[in-house]
C-alpha cells in the first residue's frame, strides 16, 4: 500500500532530510515551505500523514493543527510536529498537541521514518479490523 506524506518546514535542508527518510520507506512525499501552503496541499491532496515544523511563517504549525483538527474531513490526520529544543508550548497549545507526536530537532531521520512507518501501519491494521 502506498502512502503520501506532507512535509512542511521553512528550512530546505530539514525538508530534504525528512523527504529522503520517508521516501526510503516507500512514501510519496509532498513538500511545503509554510503552513499556508501546507493547508492548501492538505485540502487538495489529503495526505496520509503530516510532518510539520512548529515555528514557520504565514501559518505556524500550531495554527495548522488547529485548522486540521477543526475540519471534520481532516480531523483524524496523523501529525508529527518537529520543534526546536527549548521551544515551549503554552498550556492551551500543549492540550491541542496531545493529538500529535512531537519530535525535537535535530532529529534522527531513521527514527522519523520508523515512527511514520509505525503510525501508518497502525492505521492499516485499524482499517482491516473495522
Amino acid at each position: 500500500m502506498s502512502f503520501t506524506a506532507l512535509i512542511v518546514d521553512d528550512e530546505p535542508h530539514i525538508r530534504r532530510v525528512a523527504e529522503l527518510a520517508l521516501r526510503a520507506i516507500g512514501c510519496t512525499v509532498i513538500a511545503a515551505t509554510n503552513g499556508e501552503q501546507a493547508w492548501e496541499e492538505i485540502q487538495a491532496n489529503c495526505p496520509d500523514i503530516l510532518v510539520s515544523d512548529v515555528q514557520m511563517p504565514k501559518i505556524d504549525g500550531i495554527e495548522l493543527v488547529r485548522l486540521i483538527r477543526s475540519t471534520p474531513e481532516f480531523a483524524g490526520l496523523p501529525i508529527i510536529l518537529l520543534t526546536a529544543k527549548g521551544f515551549e508550548l503554552r498550556q492551551s497549545d500543549s492540550e491541542l498537541m496531545q493529538t500529535c507526536e512531537i519530535i525535537c530537532k535535530p532529529f534522527s531521520p531513521a527514527a522519523l521514518s520508523r515512527r511514520v512507518h509505525e503510525i501508518l501501519s497502525a492505521q492499516v491494521a485499524a482499517m482491516a479490523t473495522a
